[in-house]
């Protein structure tokens, strides 16, 4: 029985020695070291507040200005490109235009400069506004021939452009020589007035000779 008791007395310090170990363990983990007064305070890391932007002034880092700069230039760039493109189209579908009618114009005014009224022909003759997407931004129209006489014939079609005070503003000539019987021709009259005011083209004259 004796030898029992010094076993329970160094299990004991066995085991006070551990706890002992664990507690400091735990003040290494959460306390700071003496500093010499024999006391210890929590160590507390505060977590760093990010600075108010509202307050800064002056001007913005060069790479975010170069940034900005660029993207304006870019933007600039393609309204510059998609106008220059629209007037490179209006001018193509122009010249297209001009290059067919330009003859037939001038032989139609010359018909038509002493007809009286509104001609013989103007059952015959119809007309068709075009899509500004598809000329450039020109106000354009189709003017529709049907040749319904029975035989060959040529014709002269002159198209008023109005604004809304009914004033004529431009005059257009269009024509087709040698229409066969029962055959249409479909020559385009464009007006080269600024889009606004709004203006409406109007069938003054179309003879058949």
């Amino acid at each position: 029985m004796s030898r029992g008791v010094p076993h329970g007395r160094s299990g004991s310090r066995r085991i006070a020695a551990l706890l002992s170990a664990i507690a400091c363990g735990s003040v290494l983990v959460s306390c700071s070291s003496d500093d010499g007064g024999g006391s210890s305070t929590a160590s507390i890391t505060p977590r760093p507040t990010p600075p108010n932007a509202s307050n800064f002034t002056g001007t913005p880092p060069s790479a975010i200005a170069s940034a900005a700069s660029s993207i304006i230039e870019s933007a600039t760039g393609r309204a510059s490109s998609a106008a220059a493109s629209v007037s490179a189209r209006a001018s193509e579908f122009a010249a297209s235009v001009s290059a067919d009618t330009a003859r037939a114009a001038a032989t139609a005014e010359k018909q038509l400069k002493n007809v009286k009224g509104s001609g013989n022909a103007t059952s015959e003759v119809s007309m068709t506004g075009l899509p500004t997407a598809e000329t450039g931004g020109l106000r354009a129209v189709v003017v529709t021939i049907t040749n319904n006489s029975g035989k060959t014939a040529s014709y002269a079609v002159q198209v008023d452009f109005k604004n809304p005070d009914g004033k004529v503003v431009q005059t257009s000539f269009v024509g087709k020589e040698n229409l066969e019987p029962g055959k249409k021709a479909q020559p385009v009259v464009i007006s080269r007035q600024p889009a606004e005011p709004q203006l409406t083209p109007v069938l003054a004259k179309a003879q058949r000779y």
